[in-house]
């Protein structure tokens, strides 16, 4: 069997001719979506391939009247993700040359537009080929796609160029996994690794690369360990799927916990309920426990007060409930947090969220040391010190949202 190189992505608004080239070269298998759900960033239109075999001698067993029932299905769920669509609105050519892979073009273009970067697009596509070239013109699939999408975010919102990344790769506070590809965690590109780039980020770091293939010098991960600690953390209500993501994704399990102790098994609400906020007036109903169905009306916003909590009214089963609840969208009056600007000064590179502090007040550190890790959409870097010397003053928490230039910390 003969299965089609090109099972791809419709970026460019080739992709139905090239399967078709392909299959009449002698693939046996192509990759397509259903047409409310194919083209751009998606796998090339189904019905179409079906609709240009029939009557040849590689026509399908398809039949088009059975499509029709399925894609007017996924035409109604389609408009409910409306807001995650991609924003590509037609195909694009410039892939031959930015080569982002469709898979990730969604979700860079949504990360790009939590960086506060979204005028920059265009740029970001540049500038993603160049970070390609900087990191040895590497395969772009997952998670090797992410670690040039991340450095092209980076350059963007640093207004750094090739040379400058390669000239200040000793000092520049690079994407977590941008180090983590130099130093060999994701394997060895077919190419070899970009030098001098790779051995003066390890160098300036006080890393050593990884010799050979990663996993193989990995400790074993003890479930039975992990999964008693999660138990011990979160009840016994932990099962081996939760002791699985934890393994995979930690960060991300401990955020999911914590946001469902605020806000509950969300799961259960329906999709349309979840993405689409009610507005005043609204009614709905779904099944709740026990068979039961919840008729919820939101009767009234209360007016926000001086610590960003509204009181929200709502009619469940005719029953007038009044919640507290925090308005995230409330911003505090005069808040600004300070800008970094002075030699000593730590300050945020892009916007993001912080994740950790290295560092205490009255600590010692070298300039170019770790001393904060910020996060913004997946994609972790480890903030530098600026200078050497004595750590005097730490101006965030974690989970302090910041935006660029906002003040971390003072070294003296």
């Amino acid at each position: 069997m003969f299965i089609s190189p090109h099972s791809t992505h419709d970026t460019a608004g080739a992709g139905v001719a090239s399967q078709l080239a392909a299959a009449e070269a002698g693939a046996d298998v192509v990759d397509a979506a259903m047409d409310a759900m194919s083209g751009m960033t998606s796998q090339p239109s189904l019905g179409a391939l079906i609709a240009n075999v029939r009557g040849t001698d590689i026509s399908t067993a398809f039949d088009m009247a059975n499509i029709g029932p399925l894609n007017n299905y996924w035409e109604n769920v389609r408009q409910m993700y409306a807001p995650f669509e991609s924003g590509q609105l037609s195909g694009s050519s410039d892939v031959y040359f930015h080569e982002i892979p469709g898979g990730q073009y969604t979700n860079l273009l949504f990360q790009s537009r939590q960086l506060g970067l979204t005028d920059r697009w265009p740029q970001i596509k540049q500038k993603y080929a160049e970070a390609n070239w900087i990191l040895g013109d590497i395969p772009k699939v997952t998670p090797s796609s992410k670690v040039v999408g991340d450095l092209a975010q980076f350059m963007v919102a640093q207004n750094l160029e090739m040379k400058d990344v390669v000239d200040q790769a000793d000092t520049l506070a690079f994407p977590e996994s941008v180090v983590q590809y130099l130093r060999g965690e994701i394997g060895v590109p077919p190419g070899g690794f970009p030098e001098p780039l790779r051995s003066t980020v390890l160098k300036s770091r006080g890393l050593e690369p990884i010799e050979g293939r990663p996993g193989a010098s990995l400790d074993d991960y003890n479930f039975e360990e992990a999964e008693e600690l999660l138990k011990s953390k979160y009840g016994e209500v932990i099962t081996y799927k939760d002791v699985l993501s934890h393994a995979l994704y930690p960060n991300v399990f401990i955020d999911w916990k914590n946001f469902e102790a605020v806000y509950g098994q969300v799961g259960d609400l329906p999709t349309h309920l979840f993405l689409n906020p009610l507005v005043e007036g609204d009614e709905v109903m779904f099944p709740f426990a026990d068979g039961r169905d919840v008729i919820l009306k939101l009767v009234s916003l209360g007016q926000a007060t001086d610590d960003g909590t509204r009181v929200v009214t709502f009619e469940v089963n005719g029953e007038r409930w009044f919640m507290p609840v925090t308005d995230k969208s409330q911003e505090v009056a005069g808040a600004r947090r300070e800008k970094a600007t002075d030699p000593g000064d730590v300050g945020s590179p892009m916007p993001g969220v912080v994740v950790g502090l290295k560092v205490e007040v009255g600590d010692e550190v070298r300039e170019g040391e770790p001393v904060a890790t910020l996060s913004a959409m997946k994609m972790e870097t480890n903030i530098p010190a600026t200078a050497s010397g004595k750590i005097t003053n730490i101006m965030v928490n974690i989970g302090d949202k910041l935006e660029g230039d906002d003040l971390i910390m003072k070294i003296e």
